[in-house]
């Protein structure tokens, strides 16, 4: 059985995963427009990543045999500037998603879960990567330049 904090907890997180779905869905939608077709796939497959990371979570919460809430849901940014300063908040973003995990799981430590932490330490390695693409990304840029950003789209485009 889960607790109440530890289901609260996780159903605020539900919705953050949610938001940041919408978050890279917004991106995308701007780099089609953009004419990065490349970019905008790749937004689109993390954007779908954020939605598993919340049916994952709800699906937990219920087998615990707690109850998944989806909480209110805020907008999310609409305008956003060259793809370097859109991968720049990407990590930043990832750097908060991290976090908020990192809180979850001293939740679940707090709260003697073993079980919850246990599920949780899967989405601090996931955040360990996702880290550390969004920064190689943003790196990439950096050195490449706006000369190098068509053929970074392409490659980025073949994201699987």
């Amino acid at each position: 059985m889960i607790t109440q904090k530890l289901q609260d907890a996780i159903n605020a997180q539900i919705a953050r995963e949610i938001w940041s779905a919408n978050l890279y869905l917004s991106m995308a939608f701007y780099f089609d427009k953009e004419g990065f077709t490349g970019f905008a796939t790749w937004m689109k497959k993390q954007s779908q990543e954020e939605m598993d990371h919340a049916y994952q979570m709800a699906d937990y919460v219920i087998k615990r045999g707690g109850t998944a809430v989806l909480g209110q849901i805020d907008a999310v940014p609409t305008q956003w500037g060259t793809p370097l300063e859109v991968f720049e908040q990407v990590y930043d973003h990832e750097c908060k998603v991290s976090r908020w995990i990192d809180e979850l799981v001293d939740i679940a430590s707090a709260e003697n879960d073993k079980a919850t932490q246990d599920f949780l330490w899967g989405f601090v390695r996931e955040q360990v990567e996702e880290e550390a693409t969004a920064s190689g990304i943003v790196d990439r840029i950096k050195k490449m330049g706006n000369t190098a950003i068509f053929n970074l789209d392409q490659q980025y485009g073949s994201r699987v």
